[in-house]
């Protein structure tokens, strides 16, 4: 399936505005009950929820099951913003345990919390907004719900666990890649469309289309971290660029690279990982490599191709500002610079 000039939508920036204008009210309301769920009469997760609360974020998670429910449903209920906020809250229990893991210490431009609290603290309020998030939803009564979101996390943490055996693996396929990519980041996007589509009060039709259209979306998404990872900068990025190769994962566009059998490639590839670091090889001439050999483009290319997936999935849904921004969203994460 391809990306043909039919396609085309508005640019990403455009994209983001419209969207956040759709849901901009509902989107406060998330931020506001963030704020409640990272909060806690133990002054030191007060003290380090307050800090995730103020670093920000792209906040996309929560605005897809927002659109999602709005598909169906004009007037978000309470609980929507709730279970919106609950999805950032495991989202950001994630990044909380993957700074540690990875031992990093720039998060959205900032310190880490690793970085400042140390690992002990850290790992422990990666558990807490673990426990914290799963509180809410039960609360919610809405077991329906709740399984799906259990389901996503154990897949989620099988999918760390499934790419720490292949750090350093030089003979990763890009199935087993694709894999990790699932696990790890496109089932928590297709649990906040389905979530949303229940909520709104959507068929068991528009629950898969809606499912589905999250998964092939969140998959896009990863696709093009993985170019940025090799193409953006750390003001940018919030984080280290060049990072996942520092840390021998081997993503997508190395792949690529290491298919086309090129010892020379291979040895560069294995020079960053031993050394951790761009030292003897250069970054800069090492991405110019990635980009001579057409193996970003053709990460792209395979990003737009779910994303085209994802729009497909819109087609039964109903008619609405909610399902075009959506639509729009595939070219958002498909052509997003940070």
């Amino acid at each position: 399936m391809s990306h043909t000039a039919a396609d085309s939508q508005p640019t990403s920036g455009g994209v983001v505005r419209r969207v956040f204008e759709l849901i901009g009210d509902e989107l406060a309301e998330v931020e506001q009950e963030f704020g409640r769920q990272v909060s806690s009469n133990i002054h030191i997760i007060s003290k380090i929820g307050a800090y995730i609360r103020d670093g920000g974020g792209k906040r996309i998670r929560p605005a897809l099951l927002l659109l999602a429910a709005k598909l169906f449903h004009r007037s978000v209920e309470p609980s929507t913003i709730r279970l919106a906020t609950v999805v950032e809250c495991l989202h950001t229990a994630t990044l909380v345990h993957d700074d540690i893991i990875d031992n990093a210490h720039i998060r959205r431009g900032r310190p880490s919390i690793n970085h400042l609290w140390g690992n002990e603290i850290t790992v422990l309020m990666g558990d807490w907004l673990y426990m914290a998030a799963f509180e809410t939803t039960l609360k919610e009564r809405n077991f329906e719900v709740l399984d799906i979101l259990t389901s996503m996390t154990r897949k989620m943490t099988e999918g760390e666990l499934v790419q720490l055996t292949h750090i350093g693996n030089l003979a990763i396929t890009v199935e087993e890649y694709l894999d990790i990519v699932r696990r790890k980041t496109a089932y928590l996007f297709s649990a906040c469309t389905e979530i949303g589509g229940i909520l709104g009060g959507a068929s068991s039709d528009e629950r898969r289309a809606l499912r589905e259209y999250g998964l092939h979306l969140g998959i896009a998404f990863q696709l093009v971290d993985d170019i940025l990872d090799f193409t953006s900068d750390q003001s940018i990025l919030g984080k280290p660029a060049g990072n996942d190769l520092r840390e021998g994962k081997i993503t997508l566009p190395l792949i690529y690279l290491i298919e086309q059998g090129h010892p020379e490639h291979l040895r560069m590839i294995e020079t960053v990982i031993e050394e951790m670091d761009y030292r003897t090889i250069d970054r800069a001439s090492f991405v110019r490599l990635l980009e001579q050999q057409g193996v970003l483009e053709r990460t792209r290319s395979l990003a737009r191709d779910y994303a085209a997936r994802a729009r497909q999935c819109l087609q039964i849904l109903p008619a609405s500002v909610y399902k075009e921004a959506l639509r729009d969203l595939t070219v958002f994460v498909t052509e997003r610079s940070k």
